[in-house]
């Protein structure tokens, strides 16, 4: 054997943490994604860092997004429950909650997911600096912290978790006070009786709901022909006409020219020539990542027209030793995936063969009144396919669980492949939904065989309970098969 050979023949050596650097891995923010890379490193025994430029740890998700919009709906929709329930109410007038009102539990909720986060950081030995992060280069940062001064220090890793915000068109004033985007709109503090929304994605149909839910009368504009096109078709429809039948305007296929804002108005012109007035515009057509002060040409890394970076199946830049995890990496922009893609991505770093990866058929949860939550394929792609698929369905009001808990409006589809039964997509339209969802994802993820939809008549669920909807559905669906 020669020498050479022998040479190739030994294992590489793991690369290590240079002693010159202060931390072995620093993140760049404190959302879903931040936090889950931030405490699988320090689990493997890493000497981390995390900077968060807000006061409060939690990012986008916690002040600004996930938590407060859902903690908006759940009130939203406990008033709604409240006055339709003879129940409660009786003959007395309808109760009425401001938006103010009702901020009041989002902010309490946000104080104590801050709290919760801040002791997982605390717990587990990860230094928190608060302040503005900046690259020097590839690793090193630049900390302009809250008192004016600043700090460098230098990780082997460096990962970049530092999310997204709402798109701002540069010719509408966000600066006005009738005028807001979905970060903003939480420092709403009159109770407005008219709202236009701008962009019928899940942040602007969330909103419709919640404004609707509180008597506002709301015109939702939507620049596509169909609200949320790319769930399941009759998911679309029913949002749409629960929407519709609860006297929110819905405009298809528009797009604004102009906004006036004035001291008592909002008027939003359209290209088509319409008009609309409001009390404010809430505008939510799109998000942008958030690497615009990051000075990412330090390190030799350049953020697309959307301000996100591209990364590979292990989460890594194009720079080597740089990493990048949740929204500022685009789809699926989801938290709960960020989470996920955190936790990925750090096994990653460690070791660099990781070949594990986010589950393929990830669940969508989309918090309008009511819900809607769906994983898998929609009826639309398996037609597409030609996969011969059946369909199964329950209607919600036919469930003693619904009609005890006054929830009828909804329901929930199963798409099976008629030969194997195999479970193909789950589409749920309902109250809870998003919890309902997560029964048949576990079937899903069965494999061997596991993945059946005959799971549903074979097993006892609790009764009366929302998941009768599986059994009812399943049984619906195999009546179809000949």
């Amino acid at each position: 054997m020669t020498k050479s050979t022998k040479q190739a023949s030994k294992p590489a050596k793991k690369e290590q943490p240079s002693q010159e650097f202060d931390f072995d891995a620093i993140i760049i923010g404190t959302g879903p994604g931040g936090e889950g890379t931030a405490m699988e490193l320090s689990k493997k025994n890493k000497r981390v860092a995390i900077v968060e430029r807000y006061k409060d740890v939690g990012g986008g998700c916690t002040h600004w997004g996930t938590i407060p919009s859902k903690a908006l709906r759940q009130s939203v929709s406990r008033l709604i429950e409240y006055n339709s329930s003879p129940l409660f109410r009786g003959h007395e007038k309808a109760k009425h909650l401001t938006f103010p009102d009702i901020l009041k539990h989002a902010s309490a909720v946000i104080r104590k997911q801050v709290n919760l986060r801040s002791g997982f950081y605390d717990r587990n030995r990860v230094e928190l600096l608060t302040g503005e992060a900046s690259f020097v280069d590839k690793n090193t940062l630049k900390i302009n912290k809250p008192d004016g001064s600043v700090e460098q220090i230098s990780a082997h890793q460096i990962v970049i978790a530092t999310g997204s915000h709402p798109y701002r068109p540069d010719d509408i004033d966000f600066n006005h006070a009738r005028v807001y985007d979905s970060d903003t709109i939480l420092s709403l503090t009159h109770d407005p009786r008219s709202v236009i929304i701008y962009g019928a994605g899940v942040i602007g149909s969330e909103y419709a709901s919640i404004f609707r839910g509180l008597g506002v009368k709301v015109d939702l504009v939507n620049t596509r022909d169909r609200l949320l096109s790319f769930l399941d078709d009759e998911m679309s429809d029913s949002l749409s006409y629960h929407l519709w039948n609860n006297g929110v305007m819905i405009r298809h296929g528009e797009s604004i020219e102009r906004v006036e804002a004035t001291d008592d108005s909002v008027i939003v012109h359209l290209e088509s020539g319409k008009k609309m007035k409001a009390d404010c515009l809430l505008f939510a057509n799109g998000r942008t990542g958030n690497t615009a002060d990051l000075n990412l040409e330090n390190a030799g890394l350049k953020a697309d027209g959307r301000g996100q970076l591209k990364v590979n199946d292990q989460y890594q830049t194009s720079v080597e030793n740089i990493y990048a995890v949740g929204d500022v990496i685009g789809y699926p922009s989801l938290a709960s995936a960020a989470y996920d893609q955190g936790r990925l991505a750090a096994n990653a770093m460690i070791d660099h063969q990781s070949t594990a990866k986010l589950i393929a058929d990830i669940p969508t949860g989309i918090y309008t009144i009511p819900e809607i939550s769906s994983v898998g394929k929609t009826e639309q792609e398996l037609t597409e396919a030609k996969i011969p698929y059946e369909v199964g369905r329950s209607q919600f009001k036919h469930l003693a669980r619904a009609q005890i808990s006054n929830s009828l409006v909804g329901s929930l589809k199963i798409l099976f492949h008629r030969e194997t039964k195999e479970i193909l997509g789950i589409h749920c339209f309902g109250e809870n939904a998003a919890e309902i969802i997560h029964i048949g994802q576990a079937i899903m993820q069965q494999k061997g065989g596991g993945n059946t939809i005959e799971y549903f008549v074979e097993t006892t669920f609790n009764y009366p309970t929302m998941a009768e909807a599986f059994r009812v559905a399943a049984l619906n669906g195999l009546n179809r098969l000949f």
